[in-house]
């Protein structure tokens, strides 16, 4: 179960990836923008408001962010990206952080860029900071004796759950596309108490929080916090760095 309140904590840092994603899409007049994994809504409404004559088109697995999203407005209906087919004036198709929690997506993509007509933009992001600490100490722990028999069922992303750009770039080069493909560090300056374990409350440790029963997620929360702390000091001015690395691709397709 996603929280939409938690989602939007650090809703401003979290929303940098969306934007120059967003803006590496060279349409001008698109007929349809779909929005898949729109989450709250929050930035799905920028899309709205860059093609104001376009329909828009926005979905995402997650109930309560269904929900979230038709409070402010949005037509959002429940689907898993898997299942999600375009229609044929599908001309923006925006995946913000979805396809890291897809199996197989490289498969995903490929049946994506057949399905789309001729000059359609596809825009991609995802984490690729499964190996940094913050989500490294996470597994670790998990799987500690603590843990493992509480958390068996429970799946975290490695490090394969994402490819490099240049893997996207040669993927979707295959299928005739032009692609431009890159990738990020954001230094985020995160405040507060145990701010990166509240930066992943919302997002990495959502599997986590939805195996445990309230007072056992409050223990994991407190063994975490530490681990994570000690990884991640607090500057003199109250000032925790946190790396956030991300993976964008954006493809035209070609006849």
């Amino acid at each position: 179960m996603w929280d939409p309140d938690k989602y939007l904590d650090y809703a401003d840092l979290r929303a940098r990836p969306f934007h120059d994603l967003v803006a590496r899409i060279g349409a001008s007049s698109p007929r349809r923008v779909t929005d898949l994994g729109c989450g709250p809504g929050n930035l799905t409404a920028s899309l709205r408001d860059r093609w104001p004559a376009a329909a828009l088109e926005c979905s995402d697995s997650s109930p309560e962010m269904v929900a979230a999203a038709r409070a402010r407005g949005l037509d959002a209906t429940l689907l898993d990206v898997r299942d999600w087919q375009p229609a044929p004036d599908t001309d923006v198709v925006v995946s913000n952080a979805v396809l890291q929690w897809v199996p197989d997506h490289a498969a995903l993509l490929r049946r994506w860029a057949a399905s789309l007509p001729e000059g359609a933009w596809l825009a991609v992001q995802v984490p690729g900071n499964f190996n940094a600490p913050s989500h490294a100490l996470t597994r670790e722990l998990a799987a500690s004796p603590e843990w493992a028999s509480h958390l068996s069922d429970v799946v975290l992303r490695e490090g394969d759950a994402v490819s490099a750009p240049a893997e996207y770039a040669d993927l979707l080069a295959d299928v005739g596309c032009t692609v431009d493909a890159w990738e990020t560090t954001y230094v985020q300056p995160l405040r507060g108490p145990s701010p990166v374990l509240e930066w992943i409350a919302g997002t990495a440790l959502r599997p986590i929080r939805a195996a445990l029963p309230d007072s056992e997620w409050e223990r994991f929360r407190a063994d975490l916090a530490p681990r994570l702390d000690a990884a991640y000091p607090t500057r003199a001015d109250g000032v925790t760095w946190f790396e956030f690395r991300r993976v964008f691709f954006v493809a035209r397709i070609s006849a």
